[in-house]
């Protein structure tokens, strides 16, 4: 069994893998940043001030010791925008990639057997 492991944790797909997860995450929070810094605050300046952290729907307001009970949809919004910018990134860094990849051509096939022998009847009637 530990042999078997071995040989899967050391296929190449497997590491390719492991990699992409981490850089994924490191890019997950760049992109993070980048729209809970950058495009939100200007978003919000371009709509008129509004501030996404803290816009929210309070069910229960908060009371003594009580916390408030909201539903944080600016957070939300910030969250798809976030899962837009790393979606598009995504696909076109697949489409770089994928342009970057050399069509290899196709191995020629050998013709069926029923191809040949017609080619060979072919012959033998050329040379009657």
């Amino acid at each position: 069994m530990l042999k078997e492991f071995k040989e899967f944790a050391l296929k190449g797909n497997v590491i390719d893998l492991a990699v992409g997860v981490i850089i994924g995450g490191a890019f997950g929070k760049i992109v993070s940043s980048l729209v809970n810094d950058i495009f939100m605050p200007a978003i919000g300046v371009l709509l008129g001030g509004i501030n996404f952290a803290n816009l929210k729907y309070i069910i229960k307001p908060a009371g003594g010791d009580v916390a408030e009970v909201a539903i944080l949809y600016g957070s939300f919004i910030q969250s798809i925008v976030d899962f837009l910018i790393i979606a598009l990134s995504i696909f076109l860094f697949i489409k770089l990639i994928s342009s970057w990849k050399k069509k290899e051509p196709e191995a020629p096939t050998a013709p069926a057997q029923e191809v040949v022998l017609l080619e060979e009847i072919r012959d033998l009637l050329k040379s009657k």
